[in-house]
């Protein structure tokens, strides 16, 4: 089963992919590791993409889709994958479709969580991070996760320590509202993308407001 996974930032999506990933025990392939790889092992195509990056410009789609389709011809890949963070506007989906075609590469499912961007603005912001272990999961403004209140203070849901913090990223307005405006951009950006697919296979949406488990049962029955 070949999948493509869609999301903003704040909707869960690596949480709903780690899920997926598991069950049908396919590889969750991030664009991000794929170039990092390519660049470690100084591949032809690894030593032209870090070209681009060192001089603080982004890798041509021509680069980034053979280094994706050359990870998608692996021998992990041979029951299925799960692909995360590509493409991420328009163009990029046209030329990975032909791509594939090109390569006789099935697309099976397309994965959209949906989540508004107020509410996914407000996931980003409310994490909060665990000094004791940073996988306690804790976000002020997710019921199911929210962390608790002891003799005033609030305390890790998890393991009750006193000292949570913010990553800087997270309260970083700016970025958070650039990431989004690229996602739920619907004529050249990701959303533009998933529409783009939603003419040429199957797209699974999925309602992300809901908590973990909902979503993925949600997920899980409309993959069976």
């Amino acid at each position: 089963m070949n999948i493509l996974i869609f999301g903003p930032n704040g909707s869960g999506k690596g949480t709903q992919g780690a899920i997926v990933q598991k069950k049908y025990g396919v590889p969750h392939i991030e664009t991000g590791v794929i170039f990092r790889q390519n660049i470690s092992k100084k591949t032809p195509l690894g030593e032209k993409a870090k070209a681009y990056i060192d001089r603080g410009e982004l890798v041509p789609d021509d680069i980034t889709i053979p280094m994706i389709l050359n990870r998608l011809k692996e021998d992990d890949c041979a029951k299925g994958w799960l692909l995360d963070g590509f493409p991420r506007n328009l163009v990029q989906a046209e030329a990975l479709w032909s791509a594939l075609e090109k390569e006789k590469i099935n697309l099976d499912y397309v994965i959209e969580i949906n989540l508004d961007r107020d509410t996914a603005k407000k996931r980003i912001m409310g994490r909060r991070l665990c000094k004791m272990d940073n996988n306690h999961p804790n976000n002020i403004y997710i019921d199911a996760i929210k962390p608790h209140e002891h003799e005033g203070k609030t305390v890790c849901r998890v393991c009750g320590c006193e000292d949570l913090s913010t990553r800087a990223d997270d309260q970083d307005t700016g970025a958070i509202d650039k990431r989004h405006g690229i996602y739920y951009d619907t004529k050249t950006g990701t959303l533009a993308a998933v529409n783009y697919f939603k003419d040429r296979t199957k797209v699974i949406a999925v309602d992300g407001s809901k908590g973990v488990k909902e979503v993925s049962e949600e997920l899980m029955k409309k993959l069976a």
